[in-house]
């Protein structure tokens, strides 16, 4: 068995449609392996698909990001600010205080809520489309569809002026790069949390008709309202809702112009998105360094005792290229239906805008298939670069004509 315990973890892919060589090699040689993180601290990491699935759902791993021990892959060895001006999110939230509150929003993405967004969605993807179409050629994909659909959409369900979505995106962008400093992060959460602070106070004087506003009438109906709780959810919606489906779309719409025969296949059965869009998912994970717990004891998995008070890091990419669970996982496949990835997450915390998710992504693909036919890529695919410095994997820019 080659040992890469305390190796430098690596956080950049050689190849764009790869997760790096060495989780890999996790996942084939050594699944669940000491290393060290760029911060110069360390942590554990696993990589097998049902390790990673132990971790999310077991009681022994917290989920309190707060914690001492956290892995964290910016900053410095000494553990996380605590300074933070946002009270603790759901995603950081152990038992009993995760369920409640997650349950208190829950109800506003299930199946059917989100259902009931599909004719919105569908004017806000038509509308953007009808716009590049409209304009010049090249186009950028991302700064002209990719960014601007989750964002309105987020912002319309949240009740949040689109008008500040620059201010959003400019802020989140910072938070997630693994290059700024931990000054301008913790700038960027002021700016955000500021800003959030000041909307809520509006909505609190009179509650509007929209997630915010319904979850300030739930509050007052239960006898109580939490500003600092309501800003800190708030906070994750709009960064959640609107980062990881934009740049799901640009790279599955990049990995999709690489592959015609899925292209063709797509425009001749449409019916075959959904599948299409489970696929993308597993393949690319592009939140994969975002799962992180800290035992709370001694646990043992896949044969390691990792000791209480450890940070862990799942490999979640490698986790969704293990051949225990899909077969030929390195193969790009729209037809392969497998819902049960990990690119949500997995337990109690699984990705709670999941079903949100995967609706704008199936209209995007389905209504740029069907409206672009000659969709082509306008630079070689060697000039396109890639968001290897964010947390969330994606693209900067996918030059695009037709």
């Amino acid at each position: 068995m080659t040992t890469d315990s305390a190796a430098t973890l690596q956080t950049t892919r050689s190849c764009p449609f790869a997760p790096p060589e060495q989780h890999l090699r996790f996942l084939r040689e050594q699944p669940v392996a000491k290393v060290t993180l760029p911060t110069g601290s360390e942590a554990w990491v696993t990589a097998r698909y049902e390790d990673i699935r132990t971790v999310l759902s077991d009681p022994r791993f917290s989920a309190n990001r707060r914690h001492p021990a956290a892995p964290r892959l910016t900053g410095g060895p000494e553990g996380p600010d605590a300074a933070s001006p946002l009270p603790r999110m759901m995603l950081e939230m152990d038992p009993p205080e995760h369920g409640p509150v997650r349950r208190a929003v829950l109800g506003e993405f299930t199946v059917r809520r989100i259902a009931a967004l599909r004719p919105r969605i569908q004017q806000i993807v038509d509308e953007h489309i009808d716009a590049m179409l409209a304009g010049p050629r090249p186009a950028d994909l991302v700064r002209g569809l990719a960014l601007p659909v989750p964002s309105l959409v987020i912002c319309e369900l949240l009740g949040v002026p689109y008008d500040d979505h620059d201010f959003f995106q400019v802020n989140s962008a910072k938070l997630l790069d693994r290059t700024a400093t931990e000054q301008e992060r913790q700038h960027a959460v002021l700016e955000l949390a500021v800003y959030l602070d000041k909307l809520i106070k509006i909505k609190e004087r009179e509650p509007t008709e929209d997630l915010l506003g319904r979850q300030i009438v739930k509050q007052r109906e239960n006898g109580g309202a939490d500003h600092s709780a309501l800003i800190s959810m708030a906070f994750l919606l709009l960064i959640a809702g609107h980062e990881t489906t934009a740049n799901m779309i640009s790279l599955g719409t990049y990995m999709l112009l690489r592959h015609p025969e899925s292209l063709a296949a797509l425009r001749a059965d449409p019916g075959k998105t959904e599948n299409a869009v489970e696929e993308l998912l597993r393949y690319f994970t592009i939140a994969e360094l975002a799962m992180a717990r800290v035992t709370l004891e001694d646990v043992e998995l896949g044969g390691t005792v990792i000791p209480a008070g450890s940070g862990v890091l799942m490999l979640a990419n490698a986790g969704n290229r293990d051949p225990e669970v899909y077969e030929d996982p390195e193969r790009f496949d729209i037809d392969r239906g497998a819902r049960n990835h990990l690119a949500f997450g997995y337990g109690p915390h699984q990705c709670l805008g999941q079903n949100l998710a995967r609706v704008e992504l199936e209209i995007v693909f389905e209504t740029l298939i069907r409206r672009v036919p000659g969709l082509r890529l306008a630079v070689p695919a060697d000039q396109l670069t890639f968001k290897e410095e964010s947390t969330v994997y994606g693209m900067h820019e996918l030059p695009v004509t037709w």
